[in-house]
C-alpha cells in the first residue's frame, strides 16, 4: 500500500524539525569551540547528533518502504527535509575536525 501524501509529508517535517533543531546544536557548538570552551561544544555536538539519529530514523523509515516495494513519492518537501537532514550531518562533522583543530594548536 502506498504512503498518502500526508504521511509522507509528517515524515518530512518530522525530518525538518529534527534536523533544523540539530542544525542549531552544531551552530552553537562552533561558538563554544571559538571560545575554546571544548566540553560545552562536546555536549552540544552530542545533543546535536541524537537529534539527527532521530532524523535519521525517520529517513531509514522510508528508504526501508521502498526497498519493500512501496510506492514512495517524493516531492519537493521530502527533498528540503533531505537538504536540511544532510546540511546538519556536514556541520556536526566540521564541528568535530574544529575541535580536533583547535585542540592541537
Amino acid at each position: 500500500m502506498a504512503m498518502t501524501k500526508d504521511e509522507m509529508a509528517m515524515i518530512a517535517m518530522e525530518i525538518v524539525a529534527y534536523a533544523g533543531d540539530a542544525r542549531t546544536k552544531f551552530l552553537a557548538a562552533m561558538d563554544a569551540i571559538s571560545e575554546k570552551d571544548f566540553a560545552k561544544a562536546e555536549a552540544l555536538i552530542k545533543e546535536g547528533d541524537d537529534l539527527i539519529l532521530n532524523a535519521h530514523n525517520q529517513q531509514t523509515e522510508l528508504i526501508t518502504k521502498e526497498a519493500a516495494g512501496e510506492d514512495i513519492e517524493i516531492g519537493f518537501l521530502t527533498v528540503h527535509a533531505q537538504d536540511h537532514l544532510m546540511t546538519a550531518m556536514l556541520l556536526s562533522d566540521m564541528d568535530k575536525r574544529f575541535i580536533k583543530m583547535f585542540k592541537e594548536k
